[in-house]
């Protein structure tokens, strides 16, 4: 017997045919006398229907009002679930972020979890009922009496199932999704790409937050934080997942576990800035203040010595906002912002970088042989990260991960 959180997403609960698999699905966990709770998102294409709603209503709306619109899209799925488990004779009750309570900040749209109260779940599933919580949500702790909700934002189901295993005290947490596991890079683009069977939360957290979309990056920094084991599933295949887990529960390590790709990457280059103390600080404080992230930056002295070339990456979304700050800055003496949106970041990942040598040179030499220019490069212990021309995405992710020997073997 074993306690388990399971967390469906969107496309697992799609419609009423869906539901009703993952209702059974549960109550097989039940049958076998396991303790089960259960976190679902919103039917697929919900939330982003309840979003446009609020837009049409006002472009720039308020967020406590917004949380209360695109919250409905969970609580509609968790209800329809906790009956389809009644139909199959399991005991099973709905419950809204708000009625557990799972208590979060006030930033509406984009909270974070304070707290989950989780005794009175425990007494439930300790006397065989199964909770069916709408993920995505809780209460605002500064406006708990009011009961005003606040959602985690977008993907935010994930974290929710990961607080509530924490909380719970969960022997695991199944993530269910419309992939069957972690993949050494995306099998869209690499066909010869392998499922890994184990992946440490270092690892995944360098994978979610360089473009792989299989888990949302806030749901594995809170599984890393309180040591929830987790695993992804397919909800339409009955396969085998992919455990995240401790570095100490996977024998040896790859050099490099995955390739990773984000298409969502802008550059910007600040020409001829004034090679000065400060300089740097007078560029990213402003960007800081407005709240734009910047990750890659790169800086080029001139042949004077007196100007340089500053170049930073940020998010496609973000450009023209950050153009529009840096250009209001006339203390920066800077002679032009050149902004290019057709780049992408590619990325190789693994444990196994801190203790074998020649990772990096494998990397830029894979790329040099396939005429693929490095726009900019960043290092971590366990990643390196290159800016490169978007129209060489396919190829630069192909190469990689046959020069770091990840190929599957061909069948037959």
């Amino acid at each position: 017997m074993a306690r388990i959180v399971q967390k469906y997403g969107g496309t697992s609960v799609a419609d009423i045919a869906r539901i009703k698999a993952v209702a059974a699905k549960v109550a097989r966990h039940v049958a076998a006398g396991d303790e089960m709770a259960v976190i679902v998102s919103a039917m697929a294409g919900t939330t982003n229907q309840l979003v446009d709603y609020c837009r049409q209503v006002s472009p720039v709306h308020d967020l406590r009002e917004y949380d209360t619109v695109v919250a409905a899209g969970e609580q509609v799925t968790s209800g329809l679930l906790a009956m389809a488990l009644q139909e199959l004779g399991v005991p099973a009750r709905s419950w809204m972020g708000w009625q557990i309570p799972v208590t979060t900040d006030a930033v509406h749209g984009n909270a974070r979890i304070l707290g989950i109260d989780s005794d009175e779940l425990l007494e439930r599933m300790a006397n065989g009922e199964v909770p069916v919580v709408a993920g995505f949500q809780g209460v605002a702790a500064a406006q708990a009496r009011a009961g005003r909700i606040a959602t985690l934002g977008r993907g935010g189901s994930d974290t929710s199932a990961v607080a509530l295993a924490a909380a719970l005290k969960a022997d695991r947490c199944d993530i269910y999704t419309d992939v069957d596991g972690v993949y050494t890079a995306d099998p869209r683009i690499v066909r010869r790409a392998r499922k890994l069977s184990r992946i440490t939360y270092e690892e995944m957290l360098e994978m979610a937050s360089l473009g792989a979309k299989v888990l949302q990056t806030r749901s594995v920094e809170l599984a890393m934080k309180h040591r929830v084991r987790l695993q992804v599933l397919s909800s339409f295949e009955d396969l085998p997942g992919t455990l995240v887990v401790d570095e100490d529960e996977i024998v040896e390590q790859e050099v490099v576990s995955g390739v990773t790709y984000s298409r969502d990457e802008a550059k910007l280059t600040l020409v001829r800035v004034p090679d000065r103390p400060g300089i740097a600080a007078a560029i990213f404080g402003p960007l800081a203040d407005a709240g734009i992230n910047v990750d890659m930056i790169v800086q080029n002295v001139s042949e004077d010595g007196r100007s340089t070339d500053v170049t930073f990456t940020l998010s496609k979304a973000e450009l023209p906002r950050a153009v529009q700050v840096l250009k209001g800055r006339d203390d920066l003496g800077f002679e032009r912002a050149v902004p290019d949106e057709n780049v992408v970041k590619v990325s190789v990942i693994g444990m196994g970088m801190r203790s074998h040598a020649g990772v990096a040179k494998r990397m830029f030499q894979s790329l040099a042989d396939n005429n693929i220019n490095i726009q900019v490069i960043s290092t971590s212990e366990i990643k390196i990260s290159v800016l490169i021309a978007e129209q060489y995405t396919e190829l630069a992710v192909r190469a990689l991960h046959t020069a770091y020997g990840l190929d599957a073997p061909i069948a037959g």
